[in-house]
Formats: C-alpha cells, structure tokens, sequence
C-alpha cells in the first residue's frame, strides 16, 4: 500500500454519521476537567475557519478507517504509526531549517494528521476521542498559565517556567496518590525530573533532566563553569586512556571498561549541558553535525570516483583537502538555497 503521505491526500469522503457528530462517552473513559471552562477566550475568524477545517479532517481519517474505506488505514495499530509519528516530527524539523514556508506548513499537516490517527484509534476502542485530546491539552494550558488566567504574577519567562515546572510537579503528585508505585515513592513522584520519560534517547533525556533542573534554579552561574567541567572530564578521561591496564586480569579490565565508559558519559553529558545553557537543543544540533557529516562525506566520495580512485585508498592529505573542499562547496549551496527561498517567499 502507499505511504501515508500519499493517503494524506486522497479525496474527501463523507465520514460515518457516528463519527462526525458528538455522541456519547466511552464507559472507560476518563472523566474530563471542568477548570478551563470559565476561561473565556474570544474567538475570530481564523480560528472558526481552522476549527471547521479540523472538523472535516477528523471526519477524513474516520472515513479511511470506516468498513469500505482504505485497506492500508484499516490495518494500522498504534505500534505500527510509531515510526511514522517520529518520522513526521523530524520532517517538521527538516522543513523548519530550510525556511520554505509552504513546506512548513505541508509537514505540520502531516503530523497533526498522526495526532487525528491515534486519537482514532483510541476511539475505537473506547478509551478516548480526538475531542478528550483537545480539553486535556486545553486545560492543561489554562492551568499552568496562572499568571495570564489567575492572579500569578511572572515578570519573565524564567519565573514563568519556574512556575510552570512545579504546576507540574504537583500535577504529578496529585496523579500519583491512591497509586501503588513498585519503584517509586512518592516524593520521587513528585520530583521535577519525574516526567523525564527514560525511553529518551540518551541526548535528549539529558538535555531535559538538566533543562528542568535550571528551571528551579540548579545551573550554572555562567557558559565557563560548563566549560571547565567539560576540560575536567577531558582530563579525567585522558587519565583513563593513558593508564597501563596490561596487567590486570579480567575483573580488572572488565572495571576499567566500566570507569571508562562512565567518564565518556560524564564528558557527554557535560557536552549536552553547554547547548541546553547556550538555548540550543543537543538532539536537533546533533543531528544537523550528523547530515553535514554524511554530505561532505558523500562529496569526498563522489570526487574520489572522478578521479578514478577509491577514497579508502587516498592518502590522509589527499583527504583533508577533499574534507576542504567538501566545505566550500557546501557554504556555496546554502548561500544558494537561502537566496531561492527569499525569491520564492517574496513572491
């Protein structure tokens, strides 16, 4: 079957009567919050426009799930859509860098399609609709805006994520009395770190305890403290490197691989700790090292075959100046990209 994307845009259809209008509660559905109802937020034009065309989508994927509608869409799981939900997030990301407008806004659609998918799903089993999506996000916004719906004052953004944090540490709190808990007490459950999900790649994972820690005010005073961090386990790790470990026996090797690895992390972590307090995302900065990485090595490759020779057999020099070159010729194709994607945005 096609992908997604090309299901993404076939014609409308009209959905199933159950599923566009309102109907009743699941029996297993959790009860909803009724804090966020008072707030009265004036609507316009735009937004009555986006909530009709919201509508009509949601409508959309319920049909190509519907019996007689798309045998693709009929087979999916949860499991199943989890590559494409990160697959999109990272599309939205790609398009975010190049600045294209238009594209931007296609993979934002792609992933609030995922969103409609799972909610679906969800449906269809009777434990929540796209609607319980919108009023938990909707409450939960109200509730951790104190200073915009309350009477919370917050003079700047770090005092509003200050705040922010232990809303959440509370929420956490509150969800977790009445719960048994086999590894966690629950003082642990109220921690700031609690909804640090360990199912994070490593980077990330790090870069959110040590963003949500600085938020309650456990950082660094400035980028130089991070930095003689960074030399001090540069240095600790050296040490390891450099130390005999010949004549130790297998136990002694086996504790020297795990000291070693430690320090890697700790010279890692303190790594991802510089970008969160410079602002910038370990995860999406990685990544960008890594493309760059791929494609300046696909240019060394490819001018290795225009000369008729293999890269693996260039010398070290010879290779440093196609790295060079490779650079060049990048900075060349981005300065090209940037003023294309002026013309066409001005346009």
């Amino acid at each position: 079957m096609p992908p997604r994307k090309t299901i993404a845009s076939k014609p409308r259809a009209k959905a199933r009567a159950q599923s566009a209008t309102p109907r009743s509660a699941p029996p297993n559905r959790r009860p909803r919050r009724q804090s966020a109802s008072v707030i009265n937020i004036q609507r316009n034009a735009r937004d009555k426009l986006a909530g009709k065309r919201f509508e009509k989508l949601v409508a959309l994927q319920a049909r190509l799930r519907a019996p007689n509608g798309c045998p693709w869409d009929r087979e999916q799981t949860h499991e199943s859509l989890r590559k494409f939900l990160i697959e999109e997030t990272y599309e939205v990301l790609d398009a975010m860098e190049t600045g294209d407008a238009r594209e931007f806004s296609g993979e934002l659609g792609d992933l609030l399609l995922q969103v409609i998918f799972h909610s679906i799903l969800a449906e269809e089993a009777g434990k929540f609709t796209i609607n319980d999506v919108i009023e938990s996000v909707h409450t939960k916004m109200v509730r951790r805006h104190p200073h915009v719906f309350g009477n919370t004052k917050a003079a700047n953004s770090a005092e509003v994520l200050k705040n922010w944090e232990q809303i959440k540490a509370s929420e956490r709190a509150e969800a977790h009395v009445g719960k048994k808990s086999e590894a966690h007490s629950e003082d642990i459950a109220a921690s700031i770190l609690a909804g640090v999900p360990r199912s994070l790649p490593a980077v990330l994972e790090a870069y959110q305890l040590t963003r949500r820690a600085s938020r309650v005010g456990f950082d660094w005073d400035d980028l130089a403290g991070i930095l003689d961090k960074l030399d001090e386990e540069k240095r600790e790790l050296q040490s390891l490197v450099a130390a005999d470990t010949r004549d130790l026996g297998a136990t002694g090797k086996r504790a020297a691989g795990a000291r070693l690895e430690e320090e890697v992390g700790d010279l890692i972590f303190a790594g991802v700790n510089i970008a969160r307090f410079l602002g910038i995302d370990p995860e999406i900065a990685l990544k960008k090292a890594n493309r760059k990485f791929k494609e300046r090595f696909h240019f060394m490759e490819a001018a290795a075959v225009s000369e008729g020779k293999e890269f693996a057999n260039l010398s070290r020099e010879r290779k440093e100046e196609l790295w060079n070159s490779a650079k060049l010729a990048e900075q060349k194709k981005s300065l090209t990209t940037k003023r294309a994607i002026e013309v066409g945005n001005a346009r």
